[in-house]
């Protein structure tokens, strides 16, 4: 099956968020080119979900009533109705707790 995808704002947010934290804090070592490719692999890796990253049960109970999916560094909610799959939330893996 073939998926639509949708983010939603605040799963994008969080993504650049993190990330432009990453640099304010490490504005020495962290460049720019580094920034736009890590936002660019989060973005990727959620249309991955259902292909490779395969639905679980949420740990935190925020997600409760989504799925659950990851990367080896970002956690995603989400829901599938018919063939679209939304994002509503997403998480680095540093700040998986409740």
């Amino acid at each position: 099956m073939e998926y639509r995808y949708k983010i939603s704002f605040l799963a994008q947010r969080k993504i650049t968020s993190f990330y432009y934290n990453v640099a304010k804090k490490y504005k020495q070592t962290y460049s720019k080119e580094l920034l736009h490719k890590n936002i660019n692999d989060a973005v990727d890796a959620m249309y991955q979900i259902e292909k490779t990253l395969l639905r679980r049960k949420p740990t935190i109970s925020r997600w409760a009533g989504y799925y659950m999916t990851n990367t080896n560094r970002w956690y995603f909610a989400y829901t599938i109705d018919g063939d679209t799959i939304t994002i509503y939330d997403a998480c680095h893996k540093q700040n998986m707790n409740d």
